[in-house]
């Protein structure tokens, strides 16, 4: 399973959701954007090409009411366990203050975003992803930014590559994370299959 991961659109502030992301996110098996949409028309424009789960950012209060939009959402994304909010730092605090950022539970991959600034890294054995920012890069000027691919294979660790757009053929970031035992599982709120 591949999924394509964004975060921090902040349409209309980014003026649109350039090409660009569209165009790198076909073919993916679902979408997920880590908070601070603003404008529900990012979901509609995305729900064309895939799936699409969102977390609710600190700019996305008016959007609590859609079904795409939770505080945090748990699926099960090919048998691992996926984590997505938009706050999920800093992660050299701990599991214990960490999972208190999710109920309490854990996950075999987290995905979150907010600051804008991309990154990944192991925590406690999962993957973390910064996703950074779709449209507004390390705070920038509105502009194609960050985009991120996991991909979900059974038996094997979850890997992640993230790009600075337009370049897709040379990641920034890559890291694998480690396979999981299907313990997390048991905090799955959501089952989606490709």
């Amino acid at each position: 399973m591949r999924i394509g991961i964004i975060s921090d659109t902040h349409i209309p502030v980014a003026p649109i959701l350039y090409p660009e992301i569209k165009d790198a996110l076909r073919g993916v098996d679902v979408i997920l954007h880590a908070g601070d949409i603003v404008l529900s028309r990012v979901l509609d424009e995305l729900e064309e090409i895939a799936p699409v789960y969102a977390a609710q950012g600190n700019h996305d209060g008016h959007l609590a009411d859609d079904p795409r939009v939770k505080p945090v959402h748990i699926l099960n994304l090919n048998g691992f366990a996926v984590a997505l909010l938009h706050v999920f730092e800093p992660w050299d605090s701990g599991r214990t203050w960490l999972s208190g950022l999710v109920g309490g539970k854990w996950a075999d991959v987290f995905i979150s975003g907010d600051s804008h600034l991309e990154g990944m890294a192991i925590v406690e054995g999962s993957l973390c992803i910064n996703a950074g920012s779709a449209t507004m890069p390390r705070n920038r000027a509105p502009r194609p930014g960050h985009i991120t691919f996991l991909t979900l294979e059974q038996g094997k660790a979850p890997r992640a590559e993230l790009y600075y757009l337009p370049d897709l053929e040379h990641p920034l970031l890559e890291l694998e994370g480690t396979v999981p035992t299907g313990e997390n599982l048991q905090y799955v709120q959501q089952t989606v299959t490709n």
